[in-house]
């Protein structure tokens, strides 16, 4: 089995947490919600932290805990990688004091990530020798990522890691947490309220909402559904994976080839044939019947209008399909209806930016 399964139910001082999933063994799962509807407490049931009234919780095929059978594994038996918020470190060691204590923790037998792993995957080789106190936010959250790789584990936590950082400190640190997702073979459960954060960095959502699990599964599926809340705020949008095609030196674009169709962004740098992940906003796409020459907008491609959700007094999410992808339109009702537009129809998505990634 190559899947977490989770199954529990907690309740105190009358907050509920009842969640249902299951999702991939592989890549980065974000537990996204609003503030207060059970991320953290989640995490720290399937941590064993916090022992859960009721359910199962396994890991391809491990069992965490199973209440019908009276089983539960404690945390330190569970072979976690756990990264706070606060980052949680031994002020009185050193950095490479703070990975060691990490990487003991481990028998040598069970290690499948070396200390030097450890080190490159962060970029804290120049802060081995520096003091805790001493770092920065984002150097203390690098130390923190890098002490919980040093334990080996077979499932990494992460709990609003960017949280308390600012945008600069957030800014350097989400190459590093790329990198791992790149190059780390362990799953991840990466808590947020971001939806910036989320868009860049995971595989899988699981939706949150007042302590119950609303849906889980493929990132760009749930962002662009429009049954759940996620596609409703002014931060709708949609995922696309793509692959650099070519650069323009001379204008310092981009063009990005998905499933045979073109988007052009600013060039970030990006060598040819690189994978690229693009995020659009449904605020900036505009819908038209015809394809115009006269325009400053770049993307324009042909999509098909497959489905309608009016859920705003002046204006509707459509969801748009483009070459396999599907894609998110916020629009007036106005337009709509004086366009003549209707599910089904074939018409032209105009991208007025979109977000290059990473």
């Amino acid at each position: 089995m190559s899947e977490l399964c989770v199954s529990l139910q907690w309740q105190r001082r009358g907050f509920v947490l009842n969640v249902e999933f299951d999702v991939p063994a592989r890549g980065i799962t974000a537990l996204f919600g609003a503030s207060g509807c059970g991320k953290t407490t989640l995490l720290r049931c399937i941590a064993g932290l916090d022992r859960a009234d009721s359910g199962h919780v396994s890991l391809q095929g491990a069992c965490w805990q199973n209440s019908a059978r009276n089983i539960f594994v404690p945390t330190h038996r569970r072979r976690l990688g756990y990264v706070f918020q606060d980052a949680a470190l031994l002020d009185h060691l050193t950095v490479a004091g703070n990975l060691a204590y990490g990487y003991r923790r481990t028998p040598a037998a069970e290690r499948s990530v070396s200390l030097d792993q450890a080190v490159d995957w962060t970029g804290i080789g120049h802060l081995l020798a520096r003091r805790i106190h001493g770092l920065s936010g984002g150097e203390r959250s690098r130390v923190a990522m890098a002490r919980a790789l040093a334990t080996s584990p077979r499932l990494l936590l992460m709990d609003e890691p960017l949280a308390a950082l600012d945008m600069q400190a957030k800014s350097e640190i989400l190459p590093y947490l790329e990198r791992l997702h790149r190059e780390l073979s362990v799953p991840v459960l990466y808590v947020s309220h971001a939806l910036d954060e989320v868009a860049r960095l995971a595989d899988h959502m699981v939706y949150l909402e007042q302590g119950r699990s609303l849906a889980a599964g493929d990132l760009s599926a749930m962002l662009t559904r429009t049954d759940l809340p996620l596609s409703h705020g002014d931060e709708a949008s949609a995922v696309i994976e793509a692959r650099v095609a070519s650069r323009d030196a001379e204008y310092r674009l981009a063009t990005l080839e998905f499933n045979g169709q073109a988007l052009h962004v600013p060039d970030s740098g990006l060598m040819v044939g690189a994978s690229a992940r693009v995020r659009i906003l449904a605020r900036d796409v505009s819908l038209s019947r015809g394809l115009h020459a006269n325009t400053s907008i770049l993307n324009i491609f042909p999509v098909t209008l497959v489905s309608l959700h009016e859920d705003r007094p002046a204006q509707v999410l459509v969801g748009l399909e483009a070459a396999g992808v599907t894609l998110l339109a916020r629009v007036t009702r106005k337009s709509w209806h004086e366009l003549g537009l209707a599910v089904g129809q074939r018409v032209y998505a105009q991208v007025k930016s979109a977000a290059l990634l990473g």
